[in-house]
């Protein structure tokens, strides 16, 4: 069954250093089964890279009406054209206390764990490179595999597949 975390997405960015210069990473995570919904790469840190992981998001979920979705008051998600978009899609708008990293924690987790098992162990020499690398990272350990304490030990996919029928629920 469903926990109030399954009507529920936190979303966050991140940079990743190559030695073409800074990779940025936009993520959203559904708390119910800690799979990461949408995400996006971008050389630039604008609207534009946020919205295309929420688009990624939406077009692989059917949201309910009661949607919460989460993140920090950085420039990208404050932008009336991010905030539209929520709007147009009946999202409930959440956003941390000014300073507050703790209210985001859990996407703020993953990025940690995203940094400490793959990126602090590899020194990428382009942005091709890494948007490779982490695609893996993201689509195939992170989301299939990875196990999780929250989930039983299980990994995201199989989680869902196990408690959320097909019907509902879909698997990206």
């Amino acid at each position: 069954m469903h926990s109030d975390d399954s009507e529920k997405w936190v979303g966050d960015s991140t940079g990743v250093w190559t030695q073409e210069g800074w990779l940025y990473l936009a993520g959203l995570i559904d708390c119910y089964s800690r799979l990461v919904v949408g995400w996006a790469m971008s050389t630039t840190r604008d609207e534009a890279w946020v919205e295309a992981a929420l688009q990624m998001a939406l077009s692989r979920r059917q949201i309910g009406a009661n949607l919460l979705h989460h993140t920090d008051r950085g420039s990208q998600y404050t932008s009336g054209s991010y905030r539209a978009l929520l709007v147009e899609q009946g999202m409930t708008v959440s956003m941390s206390r000014k300073g507050d990293g703790w209210d985001n924690a859990l996407m703020e987790s993953v990025w940690g764990t995203v940094k400490t098992e793959y990126v602090e162990r590899h020194e990428f020499a382009t942005h091709q490179e890494a948007r490779a690398i982490l695609f893996e990272y993201r689509e195939v350990f992170s989301n299939r595999q990875r196990l999780h304490s929250a989930l039983d030990y299980q990994s995201p996919v199989p989680f869902e597949q196990a408690s959320v029928s097909s019907d509902s629920l879909p698997t990206p």
